[in-house]
């Protein structure tokens, strides 16, 4: 499906992005492993290349503009060209409000946000040299779409990718550039600490399958979302772009975008007494729900 391709994947040492890597190689891509672990980064290039496939190991943390054009032309110095950008990498910390300080910020954004940026544009700049179109596939998170507590920065910065997302869709759809984020949900190390999901965590690792009722919930192993990553690095999904796609265990759904729930208009405008009306009436009824949508901890005492 990949076969003459070529792909950059940050973030892929470990977790989703080695899956991802290593999915998109096995379809056919050469692949740049982008990873600040050195060691980890040389652990998915041995995979795949033991496997058959065709990957580099480009060694360093995503954010600054300089790596992210160093990235661009280490693939094209190895594979000839570029096809695909996979931004997958970041930096977790897990703080509330209270706790969340200006360093802890930074880092986040500076490797999420910052980094799916600069890797985004310096990949688009090719894709339009090269003049044959291309994949941006950048990595969102629930956590970007509904609430999710302790999680300030990270919250922010996906949320801030999908919005990316669609803007990016809409300005490179006439140099036929796809653009599209990935939601996924997968048992990794981030979600490990999440009370009972360590020891499925743990499971995984070791190799054991994933309980059927967990997957239903929309949890799996990283390779159950790759396919989807394979599928839009594709030229099959030409017609696909400006998409949040949520994937994970025996789950895909679409997310929505944002829209307006309920509109009312009043003659001459509004005072505060008739907005308080508005809220204690109509509008009571239509307020969202900022809750996240809790995982069926009950599916796990099951399995």
């Amino acid at each position: 499906m990949l076969d003459g391709k070529a792909a950059i994947v940050t973030g892929a040492g470990r977790g989703l992005g080695r899956a991802y890597a290593r999915a998109m190689a096995a379809a056919g891509a050469s692949v740049v492993v982008n990873d600040l672990d050195a060691d980890v980064a040389k652990e998915t290039v041995d995979l795949i290349t033991d496997a058959g496939g065709a990957a580099v190991a480009h060694v360093g943390a995503v954010g600054g503009s300089e790596f992210a054009d160093g990235l661009v032309r280490r693939a094209v110095d190895e594979f000839g060209r570029l096809d695909v950008m996979v931004t997958n990498a970041g930096a977790l910390r897990d703080r509330t409000l209270r706790n969340t300080t200006d360093d802890d910020f930074d880092v986040v954004v500076n490797s999420h946000l910052r980094g799916t940026f600069t890797c985004g544009r310096a990949a688009a700049a090719h894709f339009r040299e090269q003049g044959e179109g291309g994949r941006l596939i950048l990595v969102g998170s629930p956590a970007g779409q509904r609430a999710s507590f302790g999680q300030t920065a990270y919250s922010a910065s996906k949320g801030a990718i999908v919005a990316m997302t669609r803007t990016w869709a809409l300005e490179l759809a006439k140099i036929d550039v796809t653009v599209n984020a990935i939601v996924p949900t997968a048992l990794t190390r981030m979600v490990a600490t999440m009370p009972r999901v360590g020891d499925l965590v743990a499971k995984v690792d070791a190799g054991e399958p994933v309980p059927d009722a967990v997957r239903r919930q929309g949890l799996g192993s990283p390779d159950d979302v790759a396919p989807v990553i394979v599928y839009l690095a594709s030229k099959e999904s030409a017609h696909i772009t400006g998409q949040a796609i949520a994937a994970g265990g025996d789950r895909i759904a679409l997310w929505t975008h944002p829209g307006e729930v309920e509109e009312r208009f009043r003659q001459d405008g509004w005072t505060a007494g008739s907005v308080a009306e508005l809220f204690s009436g109509t509008h009571a009824n239509r307020l969202q729900d900022f809750r996240p949508t809790p995982l069926d901890l009950a599916a796990f005492e099951e399995a």
